[in-house]
């Protein structure tokens, strides 16, 4: 399959690490033109320090391209404890999580959202979560978070349409990253240290329980989704949660 996106201009926030940086190394595969925004450089991209917090910093950051393509925005954290029930955490847990998975993508959307108006095309894609559509009650700040995302995204679809600009959002499931590894270690402070289990223990067994498929998912599978999302071929699919969880999420 040609995806033709060779010499197109893709801006990652996140592409540091994890399922960021598979995605900007995805788009550099197909010959794009990738520069990263994120508080760590790529090893080898154009890299951006900044605060995706920061809406001056990112304003800045867009104000130095003459167009953009597509937009990725793959940042996310967690509030670093174990939220159920929901009282264990402080209204002081939100703010931060809220802040860099919410409006962090707010503040990315609203400063490129020129650049794209002026290209009259292109996309604009979020990474969410499968915590986002079902209340996780693991980290409600968290989840709340990336429900909140879903919403924008849906929002940012349809004001961009009349432009031919295209917003969906990509919710991982289970995956191998320092995000999923804060959340074990989270999980198991609350426990007797006799009770306690290794991250492969806990994320096998979390696995078997809420993912039909009964597998790990890998960034790779998210930057190829990405990349199509960005492509052509996907250019009748805007304002969509597009699941890659082994099955996790089951809309009736």
């Amino acid at each position: 399959m040609q995806l033709n996106l060779a010499g197109k201009n893709v801006v990652v926030f996140g592409a540091a690490n994890g399922i960021g940086r598979a995605i900007a190394e995805g788009f550099e595969a197909e010959g794009c033109l990738v520069t990263s925004f994120d508080r760590q450089r790529h090893p080898r991209l154009e890299s951006a320090l900044g605060d995706v917090t920061s809406f001056a910093e990112v304003k800045a950051f867009a104000a130095g391209f003459e167009e953009v393509d597509h937009v990725v925005y793959s940042v996310g954290v967690g509030s670093g404890k174990f939220g159920f029930p929901f009282w264990r955490l402080e209204p002081t847990d939100w703010a931060r999580v809220l802040e860099v998975n919410l409006i962090g993508a707010v503040n990315a959307a609203h400063a490129f959202a020129p650049k794209l108006i002026t290209r009259g095309a292109g996309s604009f894609l979020v990474l969410v979560s499968v915590a986002g559509q079902m209340g996780s009650q693991t980290d409600p700040p968290y989840s709340a978070a990336k429900a909140g995302l879903i919403n924008f995204m849906q929002c940012a679809a349809k004001d961009f349409a009349p432009y031919g600009i295209r917003v969906n959002a990509l919710s991982p499931g289970m995956v191998k990253t320092a995000l999923n590894e804060a959340v074990w270690a989270a999980s198991q402070m609350r426990l007797p240290e006799a009770q306690r289990q290794s991250y492969e223990t806990w994320a096998d067994d979390k696995i078997s329980k809420v993912s039909p498929l009964g597998r790990w998912q890998t960034p790779a599978e998210y930057a190829a989704m990405a990349v199509f999302l960005a492509s052509d071929y996907a250019k009748n699919i805007t304002g969509q949660t597009i699941n890659i969880d082994g099955g996790q999420i089951m809309h009736a």
